[in-house]
């Protein structure tokens, strides 16, 4: 009777379960991002596949997959498998872990898998005691953070593991992920409002998927009384008030006018105003991460070699960013703002690249292969001088000034004029 009981309880929970849960990928396959690690034949996806064992250090924001890649791995290894939280976990608990993990491998000739999520909320002191049993294979550790691990992990511990790097999921994916959602929730949305969803989301599947599954919840059809249920419909008002504290600018106004008012304000030298819409996307919730990586874009886009250390300011303050976050990291990202504000401005970066680009597509559809020219080919392996790689190659080192005029590009891209300095700052 109690097993009865037990199945109605699992199936009830199965029901109500948050639809992150519900749509959470049961295998490699299923993923909509990451490919880098767990694509056919990606690094990650052989270790998972291959069950050997390795410590591993999954290291990215929150919502991209790292606690799916480890249900996944739980699901799959044939070594027992147990977890620790950081936030309620102890040396005492490490210890226990690690004794059991023994134990199980005298007796039974069993590796285990010791799952730490949030690891970097353990203490030099918890993640110590972990070393001995990462060393001697008594356990194989698998870490999630979403803290930079250069700082967040002891180096004798962070250099026993591989690093696997999670990024922020693509638009694309959660475009598919959205309508996944939309799907099971028997509902539809506009573009205006999927654009505001992943705007909010930020690259984050869960956050994507918890304001969904609000604004679903909390639309009224138009015919309350009908008999026939309404199709959900949710639009950008559902979102706005599905995302509430989420929602980083609050209001009606969008997420990318914000933006577009910061880089531009920026752009134009204007400092006080690239102040004000900092301190108002930093009012309103907006992630700092986002901020930073709009300031290294215009570092390139639109100061460039007019001022180099431009982008050294940025990626600092992006650096900052990651380092100390808020509410500290304001000031850096105000620091980076005034600095890109007051320096002299060029596009001549953008506009060399794209010139650029247009000869490898004009190149491409005329049928020309734009092959390296053979004195330009690599000469590191066995029989490449017999193939002609590298003769004629004139070494800028053995001519006057370190340079020399020579043939760099294939036939049909020579001569043409990509980077032409402004003028301006360093750029003249």
């Amino acid at each position: 009777m109690q097993s009865l009981f037990d199945q109605q309880a699992s199936s009830i929970l199965v029901a109500q379960a948050p639809l992150a849960d519900q749509l959470r990928p049961r295998t490699l396959d299923e993923m909509v991002d990451q490919q880098h690690l767990v694509g056919v034949g990606a690094p990650l996806r052989k270790l998972i596949e291959s069950d050997k064992p390795a410590s591993i250090l999954l290291w990215g924001p929150p919502g991209t997959g790292k606690t799916t890649v480890v249900s996944i791995l739980a699901s799959t290894t044939q070594r027992a498998f147990t977890s620790l939280s950081a936030t309620s976990s102890g040396v005492r608990d490490v210890r226990q872990a690690i004794d059991a993990a023994k134990e199980r491998l005298g007796y039974e000739s069993r590796g285990t898998i010791l799952f730490v999520d949030e690891i970097h909320r353990f203490s030099s002191t918890q993640q110590d005691s972990l070393l001995d049993a990462v060393e001697k294979g008594v356990i194989s550790l698998v870490a999630a953070t979403t803290e930079n691990p250069y700082f967040s992990v002891v180096p004798p511990l962070l250099s026993r593991m591989t690093l696997f790097r999670f990024k922020p999921l693509s638009q694309e994916a959660l475009t598919d992920l959205a309508y996944r959602a939309l799907q099971r929730l028997q509902a539809d949305c506009d573009e205006e409002a999927l654009d505001l969803l992943l705007a909010v989301a930020n690259g984050d599947a869960r956050a994507a998927l918890g304001v969904l599954e609000v604004a679903a919840s909390i639309y009224e059809p138009e015919e309350a009384h009908s008999m026939t249920p309404a199709k959900v419909h949710i639009n950008s008002a559902l979102i706005h008030e599905a995302a509430g504290a989420r929602y980083a600018h609050g209001g009606r106004d969008s997420h990318y006018d914000e933006a577009s008012a910061f880089i531009k304000s920026i752009r134009g030298s204007d400092t006080d105003a690239g102040l004000f819409w900092l301190a108002r996307m930093l009012d309103r919730g907006e992630d700092p991460r986002f901020i930073a990586r709009r300031l290294v874009i215009l570092a390139s886009e639109d100061v460039g070699l007019a001022d180099p250390n431009a982008l050294s300011i940025a990626v600092a303050a992006a650096h900052a960013v990651e380092l100390v976050g808020l509410p500290e990291a304001q000031l850096n990202l105000a620091e980076a703002v005034i600095y890109l504000a007051r320096a002299p401005k060029s596009n001549r970066v953008t506009t060399a690249l794209a010139k650029a680009s247009q000869d490898v597509k004009s190149l491409a559809a005329s049928g020309s292969q734009g092959e390296v020219p053979l004195h330009l080919r690599g000469t590191g392996y066995k029989g490449a001088s017999r193939l002609g790689h590298g003769e004629g190659y004139r070494y800028p080192h053995n001519f006057e000034g370190g340079v020399v005029e020579q043939q760099y590009r294939p036939p049909g891209a020579e001569g043409h004029v990509y980077y032409e300095p402004s003028g301006y700052g360093e750029e003249t």
